[in-house]
């Protein structure tokens, strides 16, 4: 295993992150949750592009209230979706009473809709990505697009993209920032089997902070 892609050591993450969905002009965009995504998302209110245009998606989720503040599509919300005036916002924890529910629902809808254009993912310390944890089942699914997933280092139980979902969009946008994540990143680039690793899709771009990449 080695990074999947191509790795851009950018100054500022999310500026970054902004400057290349403006230059995609995605109409369709699937997105994630954490503190770097948060910036990344408060960088597109001022992005040169017709949200209306746009359906939104969820690559993975936490099954609580899209109100709480651990909720990926509340921190989206909260971040530009609300005032952004977006085309259609697919939500995932919406789509079931239960994580299986939601993730049959979804998988459903991913497969009547066109590939996504954007994914965008983040990095774990452990190196997850979207919430496909290392030693979890679902690294392993080659079927189905959307499944529950959890495990005891993470809370909530979780609906996450698979491998396969993922693999389907026209672009997977990795952002990785901070010396928290460095370790991951490194470990991934030596070539050790983390999840991350198994990122695929039509291009995959990785947009790494010096911090992050080792080299501040």
């Amino acid at each position: 295993m080695s990074l999947p892609g191509e790795l851009r050591t950018v100054p500022h993450v999310a500026e970054a992150f902004a400057e290349l969905v403006t230059d995609l002009v995605p109409r369709s965009i699937a997105l994630s949750g954490g503190e770097t995504a948060r910036h990344c998302y408060e960088m597109l209110v001022i992005a040169d592009l017709d949200w209306s245009a746009v359906s939104v998606f969820f690559g993975d989720e936490r099954w609580v209230p899209v109100n709480d503040p651990d909720s990926n599509e509340e921190c989206a919300r909260t971040a530009f979706l609300d005032g952004a005036g977006i085309g259609k916002v697919h939500s995932l924890r919406g789509a079931g009473e239960t994580p299986d529910e939601a993730a049959v629902a979804y998988d459903a809808l991913l497969r009547r809709e066109p590939p996504i254009d954007l994914i965008h993912l983040g990095l774990g310390p452990d190196g997850h990505t979207a919430s496909l944890f290392p030693a979890t089942s679902a690294l392993d699914e080659s079927e189905r697009l959307v499944v529950p997933n959890r495990d005891d280092a993470h809370p909530h139980p979780r609906v996450t993209f698979t491998f396969p979902a993922i693999a389907r969009c026209r672009v997977a946008l990795v952002t990785v920032a901070g010396t928290g994540k460095r370790e991951a990143l490194r470990r991934i680039r030596d070539g050790e089997d983390l999840p991350a690793a198994h990122i695929s899709a039509g291009e995959v771009i990785w947009l790494v902070d010096p911090a992050a990449a080792g080299s501040d």
